[in-house]
């Protein structure tokens, strides 16, 4: 009896424990179905798949003409799977070469356990997957060493003009995510949808062969389309670097607007690097160079802005083109003496101190508007605020405020001092002076495109304001017309066609105060003035040359652009004058007293203008030796030259290979004398390459035409 209730005793023990064993089991069961299920069974899918990211296809940035800018070319990522991997070194030693990744960077990683896929190399090229390839099937050794690399379809970057249009189209990282410009302004347009592609493998993360695969297809970005056109930039990207080089400048900005629409045809910022191959390894410079600063930075404008005091002084019809002034030279105004670059210009009308470029004729403009008057022009033309171009990085200029404005400020606001703006606001404003008088908003992104080339989205024409009436608009074009044909903007005047336009010669600060040997030359240029179609502005940065005015620094490449680009935009030349004076060759009148100097300019069919600061000419422009219209003025500066005098000297270009047309531009724009010898290419030059000679000096250059054309 007490035996057969203890094995009672124990089967209920056992069965209890069972009891509580399945329940502890269902209750983990259900914990596994139930709490956990989900997350087991992606990590399930994860232990039998292999998941790849399929790159999706960058958006290609072109021009106006659909030509292209910025695209994504295919390349591909090398990857390794560890658990294949026998050897990490022999791996390495082999690969390294040939992808040109370190040693031992590539062991560490093919090393690496619990992982089935490590990326060795990112954006790979074409030939470098070739002949990993080659060499697998030419070398069992290898074969063995490089089983488990494998190769993946990946995109990079390519900008097929190099340096071009650099800042603006900015950066993208190795991710082909934008860092800079446009680049990254469009990220979400550009960078388009990824793809996925998985695959089932076993334990050891090989492919099963009959695993399904899935495959979800990359989406491509869409196509940013700008107003840049590309012939013109081309254009603007030769003139600014050669006038980088000859002028021997910090920077060179240059802006080409349509007048009418606000479209950015060209924009170029020197110095700049090949958006192929930035310097990724110089952190603080790359940020310098990818720096817009046509947009972000301010100056001030100097005479250029005293384009906009003029066309106010006539809307506001507080002056007309024939009111009187008298220059003598400087004006006092609250106990401040401003002074003009030239001793005296005497009687002159409004039309005469405008292509003069007399500082005491905007002082008087300035105060006779008041500020009131004159601030409510300049804020309808833009200033002191962003103009909304669509880069990133817009500064919106500086303008002091009206309650804290003095007299003398507004008298020097007047000719272009005490106020900053930004290139591209300044030209915005001067194209407003002369398209009627409406001030438009410039942008540089003219639609989006999707893979059809269907447009998804387009930017149209916007007017901001009407700052004057359109017959202000009509004398302003007139008076800037006379400015290059027979005031200080001559340099930048182009045969058979009508361009106005106004130059400027602004200061530059450095530690607060201003910098007397270096000044921000400039240009503004508009043609054709009858129905004007583009503007050009230059700005030229502390250019190291001995006259580093906007006349000379910045109007000779402003000329140049637009005797390129007018042809680009189907602008035929006017008929010439056939009455028209001729060309001829400059004097040299340095070393002479102004009085001698204008007897031998003067029988030569010139006339001329001085500075007042001596008696004695110590430099002129344009050189001696340059060509300019019979009639045309020459500037005679006569401060005191410095007692180095090789300061005075200029580099050599070296114009070997090219035509005759650009070895002579090029001399010229350095102030020398061409003398040609035979014709087609250069071959060779009198002064040799990178040697110095004075301005004025005469060059030889021998042409010869290539051999296959001498027959």
């Amino acid at each position: 009896m007490r035996t057969e209730l203890k094995t009672r005793k124990r089967l209920a023990a056992v069965m209890a424990a069972m009891s509580l064993l399945f329940a502890l089991v269902g209750i983990r069961i259900g914990d596994l179905t139930l709490v956990e299920g989900e997350a087991l069974t992606a990590r399930g899918v994860r232990q039998w798949t292999r998941e790849g990211v399929v790159a999706a296809r960058r958006g290609s940035v072109v021009d106006s003409e659909g030509r292209v800018l910025a695209m994504s070319a295919t390349a591909y990522q090398i990857t390794v799977n560890p658990q294949t991997v026998k050897d990490p070194e022999a791996l390495a030693r082999i690969l390294a070469p040939l992808i040109g990744v370190s040693e031992e960077t590539i062991a560490q990683r093919a090393a690496r356990k619990g992982v089935a896929s490590v990326i060795l190399k990112r954006q790979a090229s074409r030939e470098t997957v070739d002949a990993i390839r080659a060499l697998r099937q030419t070398d069992e050794s290898a074969a063995a060493a490089l089983r488990g690399v494998s190769f993946d379809e990946d995109v990079r970057r390519w900008y097929p003009r190099g340096a071009f249009l650099t800042q603006v189209l900015g950066l993208t990282n190795v991710d082909q995510v934008g860092q800079s410009g446009l680049e990254m302004v469009y990220e979400d347009t550009l960078r388009g949808v990824p793809g996925v592609l998985k695959t089932e493998v076993d334990a050891r993360a090989r492919l099963l062969p009959d695993g399904k695969t899935s495959y979800i297809p990359a989406q491509s970005g869409h196509t940013l389309q700008l107003t840049v056109n590309a012939d013109i930039q081309a254009i603007v990207e030769k003139a600014a670097r050669e006038c980088l080089e000859v002028n021997q400048a910090r920077a060179v900005q240059c802006v080409v607007m349509d007048p009418n629409t606000g479209a950015v045809l060209a924009m170029c910022m020197k110095p700049d690097y090949d958006l192929n191959d930035p310097p990724r390894n110089d952190v603080e410079k790359l940020q310098e160079l990818m720096r817009i600063t046509a947009v972000t930075d301010v100056y001030e404008p100097g005479s250029t802005l005293k384009m906009l005091t003029c066309a106010a002084a006539l809307d506001s019809e507080n002056a007309t083109v024939d009111s009187p002034f008298t220059c003598t030279g400087s004006i006092r105004v609250d106990g401040d003496t401003i002074r003009c670059w030239k001793k005296s210009h005497g009687h002159q009308t409004l039309r005469e101190g405008l292509a003069n470029s007399c500082n005491p004729v905007f002082v008087t403009l300035a105060l006779r508007m008041g500020t009131d008057t004159l601030y409510r022009y300049l804020e309808a033309f833009g200033l002191g605020r962003r103009t909304g171009i669509g880069l990133p990085g817009e500064s919106g200029g500086l303008l002091i405020s009206r309650k804290n404005v003095r007299r003398v400020d507004l008298a020097r606001i007047g000719f272009g001092q005490s106020v900053a703006v930004t290139p591209i606001q300044l030209l915005t404003a001067a194209c407003a002076v002369v398209n009627g008088g409406r001030l438009m908003k410039p942008y540089v992104v003219q639609g989006i495109l999707d893979e059809r080339g269907d447009v998804l989205e387009s930017t149209l024409p916007q007017v901001v304001a009407q700052p004057i009436r359109e017959e202000t608009s009509a004398v302003m074009r007139d008076l800037l017309l006379n400015v290059v044909e027979n005031g200080g903007g001559k340099n930048g005047g182009v045969e058979g066609y009508r361009v106005g336009g106004k130059t400027g010669t602004a200061q530059v600060y450095k530690d607060g105060r201003v910098a007397r040997d270096v000044h921000i030359g400039s240009f503004i240029g508009i043609a054709p003035m009858d129905a004007p179609r583009i503007a050009v502005l230059l700005t030229v940065h502390e250019a190291q040359v001995p006259v580093d005015y906007g006349s000379t620094t910045a109007a000779p490449f402003a000329r140049q652009i637009l005797e390129e680009a007018l042809p680009c935009l189907g602008i035929e030349k006017t008929q010439p004058d056939a009455t028209a004076a001729p060309d001829a060759r400059v004097p040299d009148v340095t070393g002479l007293s102004l009085k001698e100097a204008k007897k031998v300019l003067a029988q030569s069919g010139f006339l001329c203008e001085n500075d007042g600061q001596s008696d004695r000419v110590t430099a002129q422009a344009p050189a001696a030796g340059a060509t300019l219209t019979q009639g045309g003025s020459v500037m005679l500066y006569t401060y005191e030259q410095t007692p180095v005098q090789a300061m005075e000297l200029v580099s050599v270009p070296d114009v070997r290979g090219m035509s005759v047309t650009e070895a002579s531009r090029v001399l010229r724009a350095r102030g020398f004398v061409m003398k040609m010898e035979g014709s087609g290419l250069a071959c060779g030059q009198s002064l040799g390459a990178d040697t110095f000679a004075p301005p004025g000096a005469e060059i030889t250059v021998t042409f010869r035409l290539p051999d296959h054309e001498e027959d």
